[in-house]
């Protein structure tokens, strides 16, 4: 496969590009797609080369343009929706919690619903409460529904075009400051299947999972404690339903340490559903206590310090595994 450098929203434009172009019945629908290119301008140019019938903007309705997605899906389109941002979902969860993810099971698996909402997610840009919200855990706790978090280029381009191809419903996170990232993504057609992790880095001392933009953060931190000598291995899970028990179980077993670290707020977080993972399937293995990293139960701050502060950094994630490291040694 040729491969060319690319950024993340590059890399998401490009998938949704190869699916147009592959599949007539995928179309987008979402505020401000169309001429104004979306809130982030992942669907720029996208409209000129397909047309308004395949690249739609709607009113302003979360509730209504989900609905609609929901009811193509069930005429036989893949509707790719676009919410402007995560914290809006919360205004479509009808549609997608008590229809989308119900329908398939309810019609005994003669319907299905094969739609995909696409959603930036997370803080760092200073958009405060209302825009910068990680509730990803929410709909992760929904049967019926699949959650995708990819974090990087690569991962996000194969991610969403397997995730167009499902026919079940996907919400698709996307993190704001990842975005701009860059890395090396195939120019062809590929798919990343559904429910499979990475393994960004081996290590064999601790082992980080971590979701989303706490991925760079998690690398970052495994890279400076390696010139001390500590090995650290970094888990993507890239989707949290279904999630890849085995690969998280297998690095567990290995390093016996744990660190898991999302942005979401902490409490009631998938850092949780993960431990309870490994307390009940790997608990032996363990060498230390689990430790997990989250958010701050509070509303996302506005002020760019106490924003930074809101959420875990790579400094709090190094912490974390000199507690580890220090705590085995003296035991």
């Amino acid at each position: 496969m040729n491969a060319q450098t690319t950024t993340y929203l590059e890399a998401i434009r490009d998938a949704l590009r190869i699916k147009l172009r592959e599949d007539e019945k995928v179309l987008l629908l979402g505020e401000d797609i169309g001429v104004y290119g979306g809130a982030f301008g992942v669907t720029a140019t996208l409209l000129e080369e397909f047309g308004s019938a395949r690249v739609r903007d709607t009113p302003i309705s979360e509730l209504g343009m989900t609905g609609v997605a929901v009811g193509a899906a069930l005429t036989g389109m893949r509707p790719v929706v676009d919410i402007q941002f995560s914290d809006f979902l919360t205004l479509a969860l009808d549609q997608v919690v008590n229809q989308a993810a119900k329908i398939r099971y309810m019609y005994g698996g003669k319907a299905t619903v094969p739609l995909v909402i696409r959603t930036p997610s997370g803080s760092g840009t200073g958009a405060a409460a209302q825009h910068s919200q990680s509730l990803e855990a929410w709909l992760a706790h929904v049967p019926g529904l699949k959650v995708v978090q990819p974090s990087t280029p690569y991962d996000a381009k194969g991610l969403l075009i397997a995730a167009i191809n499902d026919p079940n419903p996907v919400i698709f996170y996307e993190h704001k400051l990842l975005y701009k990232k860059t890395g090396d993504v195939p120019t062809d057609t590929y798919e990343i299947p559904l429910g499979v992790a990475d393994v960004k880095r081996e290590g064999t001392d601790v082992t980080i999972i971590a979701t989303g933009i706490m991925v760079q953060k998690a690398l970052q931190a495994a890279m400076d404690y390696a010139a001390l000598g500590v090995s650290v291995e970094v888990i993507d899970p890239r989707t949290l339903v279904p999630l890849d028990e085995a690969t998280i179980l297998n690095s567990v077993e290995k390093t016996g340490r744990v660190i898991i670290v999302h942005e979401a707020v902490k409490r009631g977080g998938i850092g949780g559903e993960i431990t309870s993972l490994i307390a009940e399937r790997a608990f032996h293995a363990l060498r230390a206590p689990i430790i997990r990293l989250g958010g701050a139960f509070v509303p996302m701050p506005y002020n760019a310090k106490l924003e930074h502060q809101a959420v875990p950094q790579v400094e709090d994630i190094e912490r974390a595994i000199g507690k580890l490291v220090r705590e085995t040694i003296r035991s």
